[in-house]
């Protein structure tokens, strides 16, 4: 009698860690397609994405390189003071877009260019998404809102 409560004790715990493993499992294949990594402009042109990889990238809309094509279709380069990566578009620019600001774009590369789903710009005088000023930080590009 000792002998099959044990046994069937084990059986319970292997299935139980057998439906854990299966539940964690399907949850981390659920969230992979959910994830987004950011990098900056200098991040991309030292170690370019893998084909078809969705990311979030981010700097300054570099001066004069605002170009708006027929309709939504946009295009912009991103910098981080070291490097630029040309970014198009096709969709309404939030309403604070602008040359000179702050901006995170999602989407992937086709061949030497940013083609984003979704772009994102500051949303107040003084707001930059802290993925954007450490890379300005790093680069040597950051001065704040304040002067310093």
């Amino acid at each position: 009698m000792k002998g099959l409560k044990k046994r069937r004790r084990i059986q319970i715990v292997v299935v139980a860690a057998l439906a854990l493993a299966f539940a964690t499992a399907l949850v981390g294949h659920a969230l992979r397609g959910g994830i987004s990594f950011f990098r900056s402009p200098s991040e991309v042109a030292l170690s370019p994405p893998a084909e078809g990889e969705v990311f979030r990238i981010g700097g300054l809309v570099e001066a004069g390189s605002l170009v708006r094509g027929q309709g939504e279709a946009v295009s912009f380069r991103i910098t981080d003071g070291t490097a630029t990566v040309t970014v198009r578009y096709r969709g309404i620019l939030p309403d604070l877009f602008g040359e000179g600001q702050g901006t995170v774009a999602t989407g992937r590369m086709a061949g030497d260019v940013f083609e984003a789903r979704e772009v994102l710009a500051k949303h107040d005088e003084t707001y930059m998404p802290r993925e954007v000023v450490e890379a300005l930080k790093e680069q040597g590009h950051w001065m704040a809102p304040d002067g310093g």
